[in-house]
């Protein structure tokens, strides 16, 4: 199972139960919360009315006044009110009185009226001087018929004259209640649903980091060019850190074991020749063979410090995993400067040059290295293109690439080499004198085209090559 599953299995578990068991916790405590406060206020309610009624109580004359028409009246009511999107379209309370003796005076509903009710519990304990209420079922084979009792003491000085109960039905509650319920539940279920979805987007940032990762230590391992992904910083941009610094060091400690290999048997030819023409020397040999012998040590003089300066540049753009800067380059003045910079050569063969540029194309990338490899390019297609021979560049736009061709004249490339002509150190005989050239001229466009996201393809062409290169325009 993926990281970024189990990470987010894991969330889902743990938050989906907090949250559940949290939803239910708080969705029961809604209803003893609402009773609660529901008593809280019938016991101010039976204060006020026990202060209210101590005069008709105390001179018995409570049934006689105007107190029943009051609450008849009362019973009556239609508030009409709009609370917390519920209308309430009738008053529930019902008010009872007793007297010291638990004999009902007054009733609201007019039920109970004579009747005792001395072994109520609201009204016995508060005879007693404790707190009276109860919650008793009007019908006892329906548990939602329960109503709330509560009672406050009719006092004439220290002395307990009466007492006054209010009912509430629970019933008038439950809508509230269950509206509270739905409400928090919806709550809860948005909470719990927004708390998952953070926690798979949590899951697939981290997962997505680490794939992000993970690729490019693959890539560095099968010897491609990747750039560091770019992480946020903490634990995440330290691992990157060092992966990339490990990269660094292998890669430099195999670059500088596989590069003293190749140039230590890359220089045994020239060294050999330099050192049996120097051998040559010490002997007495007529003019003419001396000069064609020191002749040949500065040719392989010069062979061996082209080789050094082509490795080195080749060296710099294999160990660059990025551009240092990407700018327009217009292509039509960069080809027109290569072939000012060889026209003695072109002149001395020659050849013809044809450029159909478009001066408008401009390639997008680091000047000096397409420079490099455009050089390379032309020096090689003047190698090999025969004395008035026509060497021409064409170039257009796809899209956002520019394809440029570079045509020359000569001898088609035999197959079994076309695959290798890319390989370091692979070259072949040029045309006239048979003599090879160092083998990275090819090999350093291929590691510059790569690096800047192209593609290169050479190929045989009527009555000559062709090699296409692939690259972002600007």
């Amino acid at each position: 199972m993926p990281l970024g599953i189990r990470i987010f299995a894991v969330y889902f578990l743990f938050v989906g139960l907090a949250g559940w068991f949290v939803l239910s916790t708080v969705t029961d405590e809604i209803q003893p919360g609402v009773r609660q406060s529901t008593e809280e206020t019938l016991v101010d309610t039976a204060n006020l009315l026990a202060e209210i009624l101590h005069d008709e109580v105390k001179a018995g004359s409570l049934a006689q006044g105007h107190w029943p028409e009051l609450l008849e009246a009362y019973g009556r009511r239609q508030p009409q009110a709009n609370i917390w999107g519920l209308t309430k379209r009738a008053v529930n309370h019902r008010i009872y009185v007793t007297d010291a003796s638990g004999r009902v005076l007054l009733d609201s509903s007019g039920r109970a009226l004579g009747q005792d009710y001395s072994r109520w519990n609201d009204v016995y304990l508060t005879l007693r001087g404790d707190y009276g209420a109860r919650t008793t079922h009007e019908d006892p084979d329906n548990p939602e018929s329960s109503v709330m009792y509560v009672a406050a003491p009719i006092l004439d000085g220290e002395q307990i004259i009466g007492v006054v109960s209010v009912a509430k039905p629970n019933r008038t509650l439950q809508p509230y209640i269950e509206r509270s319920q739905r409400r928090l539940r919806w709550f809860g279920v948005g909470l719990i649903a927004l708390g998952l979805l953070v926690g798979a987007l949590l899951s697939w940032w981290l997962s997505s980091a680490l794939g992000k990762l993970t690729r490019y230590a693959q890539a560095v391992s099968a010897g491609s060019r990747a750039e560091l992904p770019r992480l946020p910083g903490g634990e995440l941009g330290q691992l990157a850190m060092a992966v990339e610094h490990m990269r660094t060091e292998l890669e430099g400690k195999a670059y500088v074991e596989r590069y003293v290999h190749t140039l230590t048997h890359e220089l045994k030819s020239p060294l050999a020749a330099i050192r049996g023409a120097a051998e040559l020397l010490d002997s007495d040999l007529p003019a003419p063979q001396r000069r064609r012998f020191a002749a040949n040590i500065q040719r392989e003089s010069r062979r061996l410090q082209q080789l050094i300066e082509r490795l080195l540049h080749l060296a710099q753009v294999e160990q660059r995993q990025g551009l240092e800067e990407r700018v327009a380059v217009p292509l039509a003045a960069l080809v027109e400067e290569l072939v000012q910079g060889r026209q003695a050569r072109i002149t001395a063969g020659g050849v013809r040059i044809e450029q159909a540029l478009d001066p408008a194309l401009r390639l997008c990338g680091e000047r000096f290295l397409l420079r490099q490899a455009l050089a390379n390019l032309l020096d090689n297609a003047l190698d090999f293109t025969p004395p008035g021979g026509l060497i021409r560049f064409v170039a257009e736009r796809r899209g956002a690439h520019i394809v440029l061709c570079l045509y020359n004249q000569g001898v088609a490339i035999p197959e079994y080499a076309l695959a290798r002509l890319t390989e370091r150190f692979y070259s072949l005989p040029r045309p006239g004198g048979g003599r090879k050239s160092t083998g990275l001229g090819l090999n350093f466009v291929q590691e510059v085209v790569g690096l800047h996201g192209g593609t290169l393809a050479i190929g045989n062409a009527a009555g000559g090559v062709e090699v296409r290169l692939d690259l972002p325009g600007a």
